[in-house]
């Protein structure tokens, strides 16, 4: 097994020795490397020797105990943004230049050839990174006397490597389905922008020494980077790679994709509804029973707050909730009609954000917006317990009746986004990245347009006049 995966990787990383000699005959990529290995956490030891100078004078001695290890993370962060350059011109570079027809016309698998290219580009720019840190590292220690633990050392020298592997993952992506490199890197900044929220966060963390928060960060990293990898494996096709000249949006020829993924073989609307929908229903199967799961979930997570965040059992005493209001807060919608649109369009918005939540985030995003409902019922569930009420009671008084049509229109809605998502990552043979997208998308609005829709309006319709009249029998019984 080993040796047969040995021999599969050998040609990937024959790949990548190339790309790295020919980076390193390349000083456009070997300046910059060498000025933020070197000087730049020069640079870093002066402004922490500075920073703890002045704040020891304010006797705010916990300022600069929290910036140095701040400035180790932007040590290790800023020598890996060239790898993003290098990436960017891994595939559409070479075409540009002319120069990759010999490299696709080799016997190499797709995965090694990608792989390969993908290795390169982080390896350098990794390398130096890693010389930076502990450039930095060894001058702020002889200037200040300052040394990182080995936990907070070794969360940032994992966060360094996953990082560059989100990066480059991301970047090799759109190298591989751009025509230009001007193209490549105005795409770019769908990367460069949520990088720099993604060290924003990291910074609150870090100045708040919340140093165990950097591991979930690291997880989620990991999963984006194998997500982003998938993807790129998934649709790297050589022949497309070397046959498209130019990018053009063609807005009416998508509509056309669509549309016929829409309508399916379908000639009539009640063709539609008896067949293709059953049909698209069949597809999110597995969805679906991930969604059962995850809500099943959400609801354990949100009764185990209760304990932290508990509400005072007479709070919820009857006498209380009688009032109609906790806290000043309404509990019932008004019984009539606008009601009913005001509950309905409000499930709409809450979905239509859940979807698109989870286009930008491979459908977790939405998945994690569709949660929030169930925590909170978790929750109340728990509560309502310690104040000596059954919850199954409280379930099947307070959400049991438009819970019927809306739980499940959650779970359908979910399983659509998740599909939604999982295309981008999923191999489609004979279409491109945009025709499997545009499938998903088509069977997401025809789930959505046929059977969610109409079950969240029954869910309203109940909600308004149904569950009041079930709360106001439990207050009564």
């Amino acid at each position: 097994m080993l040796a047969d995966l040995q021999r599969e990787l050998r040609p990937a990383l024959v790949i990548t020795r190339r790309e790295i000699r020919d980076q390193f005959r390349d000083w456009r990529i070997i300046a910059p490397i060498i000025v933020l290995t070197v000087f730049f956490p020069g640079l870093m030891n002066f402004t922490a020797r500075q920073a703890v100078n002045f704040v020891a004078k304010y006797g705010a001695d916990i300022v600069g105990d929290r910036l140095i290890p701040f400035l180790l993370m932007v040590v290790g962060f800023f020598p890996i943004s060239i790898s993003l350059v290098i990436a960017l011109e891994s595939f559409v570079g070479e075409k540009e230049r002319r120069s990759i027809e010999p490299l696709l016309s080799t016997p190499l698998k797709d995965w090694q050839l990608y792989l390969g290219k993908l290795l390169a580009s982080m390896a350098p720019p990794l390398v130096a990174s890693y010389l930076g840190t502990f450039v930095y590292l060894i001058g702020v220690y002889f200037q200040v006397g300052w040394h990182p633990p080995l936990t907070l050392l070794a969360q940032i020298l994992t966060l360094v490597v996953v990082q560059t592997v989100v990066m480059v993952s991301g970047a090799v992506v759109v190298s591989t389905q751009t025509t230009s490199a001007r193209a490549a890197n105005l795409l770019a900044s769908f990367i460069i922008i949520p990088m720099a929220l993604l060290i924003q966060a990291e910074s609150i963390v870090m100045f708040w020494a919340q140093y165990s928060a950097l591991w979930w960060i690291i997880l989620g990293q990991l999963l984006l980077a194998a997500v982003l990898i998938r993807m790129g494996i998934a649709y790297f096709n050589r022949e497309e790679l070397l046959g498209r000249e130019l990018d053009v949006i063609d807005v009416k020829a998508a509509g056309r994709t669509f549309w016929r993924y829409f309508r399916g073989e379908a000639h009539s609307f009640g063709e539609w509804y008896l067949h293709e929908v059953p049909r698209t229903l069949r597809r999110l199967g597995l969805p679906t029973l991930l969604m059962v799961g995850i809500l099943g979930a959400a609801l354990l997570i949100g009764a185990g707050q209760a304990a932290r965040f508990p509400i005072p059992p007479e709070k919820l005493q009857r006498e209380n909730l009688q009032q109609g209001t906790i806290e000043g807060v309404p509990i019932f919608p008004v019984a009539t009609a606008s009601g009913i649109v005001t509950v309905w369009w409000h499930n709409l918005r809450t979905l239509s954000l859940a979807t698109l939540g989870g286009i930008f985030s491979f459908g977790t995003l939405g998945v994690l917006i569709i949660m929030l409902p169930m925590l909170i019922i978790g929750y109340f569930l728990a509560t309502v317990a310690t104040a000596g009420y059954s919850p199954l009671l409280f379930f099947s008084v307070f959400v049991l009746p438009h819970g019927i049509f809306e739980i499940p229109a959650m779970i359908l809605a979910g399983a659509a986004i998740l599909q939604l998502g999982a295309a981008l990552v999923t191999p489609s043979e004979g279409r491109s990245l945009g025709e499997a997208w545009l499938h998903a998308l088509a069977d997401w609005a025809r789930v959505m347009l046929a059977v969610v829709v109409p079950l969240l309006l029954a869910a309203a319709i109940v909600e308004v006049y149904v569950t009041p009249r079930a709360v106001l029998w439990f207050f009564a019984s």
